[in-house]
């Protein structure tokens, strides 16, 4: 049975089992259920601790195999064009669809005084962790590591892979046995890395089932009752860029068959899906590239990484339809300028935010206070977080749909797209 289906299998049977506790409110059966999230959260780490590695050895054997530092180059400045692009796209869908069916107007005073409350705390704890974010040029710093070992230590990704980047290009400029030997060391660890989630992944549909039961076991009929438009809203501003947007990306930058292309990479969002992770579903995500979609490993080991870490199409459409939910719901205007705004600085915001489940928060904060949202930002956060982590699962399988588009399109351009005529699995 190929490896998607049984994921399906897993997610499926957690929302039932999930859904019974909720509906039949057995205490117990939601209690055994919870009880089960480490298997999932053991899984989340187990794949988590082999992307570092991953990412240093392919992203210096993309970067080295190129050959020629002109193409590096390239490969680059399309891949970060690309991904802004979308990712504008993506803010602007939101927006309009916020205009249109306007959510928080749907939300009484009471309801939201209740939600507010109710998530209080959870919402001062986000807002004090983004105002320890740094400034703009010492993120752009940043992305210069002091030390590589610290950067990967820290799981902060852009310094690494920038460091990744600069080694592997040094290495396409050395000669005969030093490049050799280099190249099959970091090859060896990429081969082993793979070896590893290949061991990881039999217990994926097991861990996914974990997650998914706890999830919504916990997850409050009620809650979801008063959040309901506000959450369709970003469901379907996510279906119209995946569908819309993504598959005409698909099929005419890319050269693909959109409804073939979103068959193979099914594993990929499943598993984003599971696991509200783009970096956690990195290592999925490069092997299906290769594997599934026929793309070089020179431009998977490089766009992927990259996009994992930039790119966040689903995250920054979430950020348009929130801010104006709760600019509204408070009855504050946003005229053009103030959604230009949006647009802008969920775009930029999106850059260098950690592919972590809930991460989205921390940026839609930066947006928030970006359109003059002041006293409003706490209570605001409040009112969404009790249906945030549904909804970030939602969006992780656009972010990394985002990402494989990107690199079909990328390895096109560059002569690098063998899609495989059929696939067994």
């Amino acid at each position: 049975m190929p490896l998607h289906t049984k994921i399906l299998i897993g997610l499926v049977a957690g929302v039932v089992a999930g859904m019974a506790a909720n509906l039949a409110q057995l205490e117990w059966f939601t209690t055994a259920l919870v009880a089960l999230e480490p298997v999932g959260t053991a899984f989340i780490r187990l794949i988590t601790m082999i992307v570092i590695p991953l990412i240093v050895a392919s992203i210096i054997l993309g970067a080295a195999s190129l050959g020629d530092l002109t193409k590096l180059g390239r490969i680059g400045g399309k891949t970060i064009v690309y991904y802004i692009l979308t990712t504008a796209v993506a803010v602007t869908i939101g927006l309009l669809l916020s205009d249109l069916i306007r959510p928080g107007s749907r939300i009484d005073a009471a309801t939201r005084d209740s939600l507010a409350t109710q998530f209080s705390a959870e919402a001062s704890a986000r807002v004090k962790m983004a105002e320890e974010r740094p400034s703009v040029k010492d993120v752009l710093l940043d992305i210069i590591p002091r030390n590589p070992v610290e950067a990967a230590a820290d799981f902060d990704l852009l310094p690494l892979i920038f460091f990744s980047v600069v080694f592997g290009a040094a290495i396409s400029v050395l000669q005969g046995e030093q490049k050799t030997t280099v190249l099959n060391f970091f090859g060896g660890i990429n081969e082993a890395c793979m070896t590893v989630i290949h061991w990881i992944m039999r217990i994926a549909p097991y861990a996914v089932f974990a997650l998914i039961a706890a999830v919504i076991a916990r997850f409050g009929l009620d809650l979801l009752r008063s959040l309901l438009v506000y959450a369709a809203v970003v469901l379907l501003g996510l279906a119209t860029h995946m569908f819309v947007t993504l598959a005409f990306m698909v099929r005419f930058a890319a050269g693909l068959s959109p409804p073939e292309f979103f068959r193979r990479i099914a594993a990929v969002q499943l598993f984003g899906f599971s696991t509200s992770s783009s970096n956690a579903t990195l290592p999925v995500t490069m092997e299906t590239a290769e594997q599934k979609l026929g793309i070089s490993k020179s431009i998977s080991s490089f766009v992927l990484p990259l996009g994992a870490t930039i790119n966040m199409d689903g995250t920054a459409l979430y950020q348009a339809v929130a801010v104006m939910f709760i600019a509204q719901i408070y009855g504050i205007p946003l005229d053009m300028g103030g959604q230009l705004m949006v647009v802008l600085t969920a775009t930029l915001a999106s850059i260098g935010t950690a592919g972590v489940p809930s991460a989205g928060i921390i940026m839609l904060i930066i947006v928030l206070q970006s359109v003059g949202l002041g006293a409003e930002v706490e209570s605001g956060i409040a009112l969404i977080l009790g249906v945030d982590r549904i909804l970030d699962m939602s969006r992780t399988v656009v972010n990394v749909t985002g990402d494989l588009t990107c690199a079909a399109f990328i390895a096109r351009t560059e002569g690098e797209l063998h899609f495989p005529p059929k696939v067994d699995n």
